[in-house]
């Protein structure tokens, strides 16, 4: 304390963190993105175990057999789905009936807030079939879901037999303790999101459909399946869900342990695990793993029907197989028996999933990185605008208090000590900024109607359109807010905005990267060295291209870029404008089908917040 009170000690302190600030910032700033890079190698990176003593073992004895039958539901049902051209409803009703369970449908509609130009589909609707295998050990008080979505441009009508085929098998057993809900949705996504809205009795995306008829016990866990082909070379897992969600990792570790055991070929993001973490190619392909899944959860998208399913706590994956050119193939028999395993130890469960992690980074299947060990690097990044919000206070509360030569960047001369900031010259940049936030949340859709009047242009080309034309016009405002503001002491105007909008923008990455890791790195690697280089003295135009290129816009392109290269699919110019286009309306879309948050999230926060730099960096 005595070093605060002191006035001249203070002094001392604020020229050494004057002095200090920028090699400080710049130390910070590369240890974050080297923490980032050394997630994927030991020690950093740990082996998965299995925390729920209720799965610790795989000593069950998988007795599917019925990959024939799996295979003629399949049949038959791609025949009547392609005679009917939609979900063959009787169908199923019938055969989940012959198999011995309780069969319900449920229909459902959705008017979309634009085309959805990318699945061709705007009045949406359909119906969901779902069968429920009664525990004959428990009285109805805990379930599980396995779900088979089906959607317009895939069929998916050999997972739907495999369903069909061990909901037999199942029902021949005696020991189930939990309801199985065996859900088969159409219209993809839009289907799960109606059957789980009306399963718990809510309503959070306008979704109209009839009450269900049928009820279980409360979800415990749920499987997913996406196939392709009667034989698969590998199964992919997906665990990114809504707004970056992701399932507790003993579920993940359950369905590696049962594809171990059948001999099956697993994978995630449809790489393969490194054998060797002993030398540099294993962490490095590692590397590429876990920036594939950063990536995938910072978009928020539900990458799968489980991605639904993780909103209602209710833990859940979804397998993808996949037909490939690889040598060694599976039958419908190997994915039965590894899904049969993973249903009957979740039988066993006596409490929800809750043992182990909830937040983690995944480089490989067998690797994982806990939220303690991958927060630092954030921390460092953060710590970029807290030193340099510490530095502008103090210029801004210590007089007399310069730069010394060499320093770093600011005003040379000391700053006058009686001279206070006006709040009129941060009231205009404040509002402007938050009110074309605004804007940009609300305008595009709102106007998409107006605008196809006007312009020969769908609705969907509309809202991208109207989001792109807000965003440029943002770049206007320093033209618009300075012949507003107070023209007395500008330094201390603009140092003051500055101040303002760096706090705002370490609160706002703070609260993301502990909700969403991903997103807030990924945001914070990009925006940060912007934030803390902008002012208006100095290479303008060098400042203002860094801050377009490390904008919201050009951080969305430049992910996805990075995203295919990683894939091995890179894009050209041109295709990646294309994706960028279709990226902006689907990311608009899933905020108001699911509830995606990463849209109001960049409009109403991250958009404005940007603009203050930009009105800092023009400041008159």
């Amino acid at each position: 304390m005595g070093l605060l009170s002191d006035p001249v000690r203070r002094r001392a302190l604020a020229r050494l963190v004057l002095r200090l600030n920028a090699p400080l910032c710049v130390l910070s700033y590369v240890a974050g993105i080297a923490w980032f890079l050394a997630l994927a190698f030991p020690p950093l990176t740990q082996r998965t175990y299995m925390s729920e003593n209720a799965m610790g073992s795989t000593m069950v004895e998988e007795q599917f057999v019925g990959g024939d039958r799996a295979r003629s539901f399949a049949r038959d049902f791609a025949a009547y789905r392609r005679k009917s051209g939609a979900l063959p409803v009787a169908w199923l009703e019938r055969t989940m009936r012959s198999v011995g369970l309780e069969v319900y449908t449920q229909s459902f509609s959705r008017k979309l807030p634009f085309p959805d130009e990318t699945h061709e589909r705007y009045m949406v609707s359909g119906t969901n079939v779902y069968g429920i295998l009664r525990a004959p050990r428990a009285a109805s008080t805990e379930s599980l879901v396995f779900t088979v979505p089906c959607g317009s441009d895939s069929t998916n009508s050999q997972a739907v037999g495999l369903l069909l085929a061990l909901a037999a098998h199942f029902r021949g057993q005696i020991y189930w303790a939990k309801d199985i809900i065996f859900l088969v949705t159409e219209h993809d996504l839009l289907g799960t999101e109606a059957w789980l809205e009306a399963y718990h009795d809510v309503n959070v995306t306008g979704m109209q459909s009839s009450p269900l008829q049928g009820w279980a016990g409360a979800i415990q866990a749920a499987v997913a399946l996406e196939l392709s082909s009667d034989v698969v070379t590998s199964l992919d897992v997906a665990v990114e869900g809504l707004n970056g969600q992701l399932p507790n990792l003993d579920l993940l570790n359950l369905f590696q342990t049962f594809c171990q055991k059948g001999g099956l070929l697993c994978t995630l993001q449809g790489k393969l695990q490194p054998q060797d973490w002993t030398s540099l190619d294993g962490p490095l392909q590692g590397l590429q793993t876990l920036l594939l899944m950063v990536l995938q959860q910072a978009s928020g998208r539900p990458h799968g029907p489980h991605g639904l399913f993780l909103r209602y706590r209710v833990e859940a994956l979804t397998l993808r197989g996949i037909n490939s050119f690889r040598q060694y193939k599976y039958d419908l028999v190997a994915v039965g028996k590894a899904l049969e395993g993973m249903f009957r130890k979740l039988n066993h469960l006596l409490e929800r999933l809750h043992q182990s992690f909830f937040l983690y980074l995944l480089p490989a299947l067998s690797r994982f990185v806990s939220i303690g060990l991958y927060m630092p690097a954030a921390g460092f990044l953060l710590l970029v605008l807290g030193l340099k919000a510490l530095e502008l206070w103090m210029q801004l509360h210590e007089a007399g208090v310069g730069l010394e030569a060499g320093g770093g960047p600011g005003p040379s001369a000391p700053l006058p000590p009686a001279q206070g900031v006006g709040l009129a010259s941060l009231v205009a940049p404040l509002l402007v900024s938050q009110a074309m936030g605004l804007a940009l949340y609300i305008l595009p859709v709102l106007g998409q109607h107006v605008a196809t009047q006007h312009f020969p242009v769908g609705e969907a080309e509309a809202v991208v359109l109207t989001l792109l034309a807000i965003y440029v016009a943002g770049l206007a405002l320093p033209h618009n807010t300075h012949r507003v503001v107070s023209t007395q002491a500008p330094d201390r105007g603009w140092m003051a905005l500055k101040l303002v909008a760096l706090i705002y923008l370490a609160l706002q990455l703070g609260c993301i990267a502990l909700t969403n890791f991903s997103l807030g790195f990924l945001l914070a690697a990009t925006m940060v060295p912007a934030a803390a280089l902008t002012e208006p003295h100095g290479p303008r135009p060098l400042y203002a291209a860094l801050l377009v290129l490390t904008g919201p816009a050009a951080t969305l392109l430049g992910s996805l870029f990075l995203w295919r290269e990683l894939q091995e699919a890179p894009l050209s110019i041109a295709e990646g404008w294309q994706l960028f286009l279709a990226a902006l309306a689907q990311g608009v879309l899933e905020h108001y089908t699911y509830g995606a948050l990463l849209f109001p999230l960049l409009a109403l926060g991250l958009y404005p917040c940007w603009l203050l730099f930009w009105n800092v960096l023009f400041w008159k």
